[in-house]
């Protein structure tokens, strides 16, 4: 009795820094999106932008690697086959680099609340490509969350499309593609997790990233645009850098050692609830019973997906 009792006194302050760490880890990432449209006003485009935040995060990325490439405990570590790296470099394309320049080229024409209930379907687009690819069933209670969820989205943006007109669509549609592009990456990640370690892979891959969208700015604009962004938009790409990317990269990893991938994943579900709120107080975005409501049916919707999904396994 006294055995338990001292793991349970021990367990729950782990359990309560886990949820600390995976909330905080969900409202630092959703804030991405406020920082894009904040650095969006000062004249920048989406190319350039999305450079300078992995400019500034690929340093800490390649800290990332080293720290998981050296041997620990005498053991070494796995050396990367050639089709290692060729899932790095694949899963690095997909997973971060298309995703996340497609999500800021979305971002121009959508408000960040829009965004954020979009790329929260993720969850139902890999159920969508497990099916797809793998074959696996997909639960009538799934496809049940997949309709409440995919109806909330198309309440925001049919509310949206009213206000700001057809650009909307162009915007939906990007951010749309960036969710599937990332779904894509966790459809393909699982065999790499397993070999790599899954903090191993995001910092292979999140560098390789950074390094198609240096080399994209590169290719496609002068060198001296990146020295005629105003200073706001340096800061903010800083700020998007390492309090949206790194740091809530490192909070879920921690985040999921202490209370489990399941949970983490239940917890983010403030993230499109923070989006909202920030939109609303920092970009004087409208907060109406249309909001509400889609954010309300995504929510559900992915809920219903994740509970049918643990009663199936």
């Amino acid at each position: 009795m006294a055995g338990s009792a001292a793991t349970a006194s021990k367990a729950a302050p782990s359990l309560a820094t886990g949820l600390a760490l995976a909330v905080l880890g969900a409202i630092a990432f959703s804030a991405k999106a406020i920082i894009v449209k904040l650095a969006y006003r000062h004249g920048v485009d989406a190319i350039t932008l999305i450079m300078l935040r992995m400019l500034f995060a690929l340093p800490f990325f390649l800290a990332i690697v080293w720290w998981t490439g050296r041997p620990r405990a005498g053991k070494p570590v796995l050396p990367l086959s050639r089709s290692d790296l060729l899932g790095v470099l694949g899963l690095g394309f997909t997973g971060y680099y298309l995703a996340s320049f497609l999500d800021f080229a979305g971002l121009a024409y959508i408000s960040a609340s829009l965004e954020r209930l979009i790329l929260y379907l993720n969850p139902t687009l890999v159920l969508l490509m497990g099916c797809t690819l793998y074959g696996r069933a997909i639960s009538r209670n799934q496809w049940l969350g997949m309709a409440i969820s995919y109806g909330g989205v198309l309440l925001v943006f049919g509310h949206e499309v009213n206000l700001a007109g057809a650009d909307v669509a162009l915007g939906a549609l990007l951010v749309l593609l960036s969710a599937v592009s990332y779904a894509i990456y966790l459809s393909y990640s699982g065999e790499l997790v397993l070999r790599l370690g899954a903090t191993r892979l995001v910092g292979l891959a999140t560098s390789v990233a950074c390094v198609l969208c240096i080399l994209q700015f590169v290719l496609t604009r002068p060198l001296s645009a990146a020295l005629a962004v105003a200073p706001e938009v340096v800061w903010l790409s800083l700020l998007n850098a390492i309090g949206c990317t790194v740091i809530p990269v490192l909070l879920v990893m921690k985040a999921i050692e202490r209370i489990g991938a399941g949970l983490a994943s239940q917890v983010g579900m403030v993230g499109p609830m923070s989006t909202i709120t920030m939109g609303v107080l920092i970009l004087d975005e409208p907060f109406t019973s249309w909001v509400v409501a889609g954010t309300v049916l995504v929510l559900a919707g992915v809920f219903v997906c994740s509970r049918a999904r643990r009663t199936l396994a």
